[in-house]
């Protein structure tokens, strides 16, 4: 039971609505909702939560989330309030004294063509991000073009698709270890895979990205291209949590995709409540009108029981699913 003279180190709510901070719109409360400003208020968070004995869920721009109904247990962080995006100053010379720097500094930046970085704190929209690339010319994340969510979270689950990751991108993580203290990461000692940025327990505070200076109406053009690729083949307007299921080695699948596996079963349109698969790409799982969080575990549950017994390959979830306790 949370102690309602709790303090914390940063803006916090009890029994936080978490519905409407997803991309799904469904699900409970928090315990406890933490909403630090920059990334000394995260990482206090953090040690203030493990000091009172909990571990920490992180909720990026919930974009790949599905949080169960009820009360969740314990301390949510929210970086929404961390949306800042900088260009690195004529001072800096390292990847970690760009993310050293403060946000409001009066401080020129280096010339664009000298210095093709951005330093992005956790909580800087994906979408946001794209646009300040576009406007100064710069190109490497198109592909994170109508992709919703934060940066923290695409650099800990490193997000792609088409060949592509964030982590092409990444120069340096500057991370929130589970001791407190930060640690920066170049992005030559790190190891992400498929999905998954490897960073384990620690909590992605901010980042530096390094791109290529390339014609503005290129980078607009190449912008443009992958919005009509997702708007023609994904529901990018209805409410979901992205694809539910990652890619399966395709020497398991017969080189069928997760989403062409789920087709093959028959399982397009398919529902329980207001949950159902999409009928424009099968490995999205859309809110087609007053869906629960019970509906939409309920029917994910469902695809990956089919296509396990259908067609003998099991689905690892590429979505986060947040329940009682925290999964893998």
């Amino acid at each position: 039971m949370s102690d309602a003279t709790t303090t914390w180190p940063c803006a916090a709510l009890e029994r936080a609505p978490l519905a409407d901070l997803t991309n799904m719109r469904v699900g409970g409360s928090a315990e406890w909702l933490l909403e630090p400003a920059d990334p000394d208020e995260l990482r206090d968070a953090i040690g203030a939560a493990r000091e009172r004995g909990f571990t920490p869920r992180i909720l990026g721009g919930g974009a790949n989330l599905v949080v169960a109904d009820g009360v969740l247990p314990g301390v949510v962080i929210g970086t929404s309030r961390m949306n800042k995006v900088m260009r690195p100053q004529a001072a800096d010379h390292g990847a970690g004294e760009a993310l050293d720097q403060a946000p409001d500094a009066r401080i020129a930046p280096t010339p664009i063509e000298e210095d093709p970085r951005l330093v992005c704190w956790a909580g800087a929209g994906m979408p946001g991000l794209v646009s300040r690339m576009r406007r100064l010319g710069l190109t490497g994340l198109e592909m994170l073009a109508g992709v919703p969510g934060h940066i923290g979270g695409g650099v800990a689950m490193n997000a792609g698709g088409r060949g592509w990751e964030v982590w092409n991108s990444v120069e340096l993580v500057r991370l929130v270890e589970p001791d407190g203290t930060f640690r920066d990461l170049p992005r030559e000692e790190a190891s992400p895979t498929y999905r998954n940025g490897n960073l384990g327990e620690a909590v992605v505070a901010g980042v530096v990205l390094r791109f290529e200076v390339a014609p503005k109406p290129l980078v607009d053009e190449r912008v443009k291209e992958y919005m009509r690729a997702k708007n023609a083949t994904q529901p990018v307007t209805a409410a979901s949590a992205g694809c539910v299921f990652k890619n399966p080695d395709p020497e398991r699948s017969g080189g069928l995709t997760a989403g062409q596996l789920v087709d093959a079963c028959g399982l397009k349109g398919r529902r329980i409540g207001g949950a159902e698969v999409s009928e424009r790409h099968a490995n999205f799982i859309v809110n087609a009108g007053g869906a629960t969080a019970t509906d939409v575990l309920g029917l994910m549950d469902l695809v990956r029981a089919e296509v396990a017994e259908q067609r003998g390959v099991e689905l690892a979830f590429e979505v986060k699913r947040w329940l009682a306790e925290p999964e893998g």
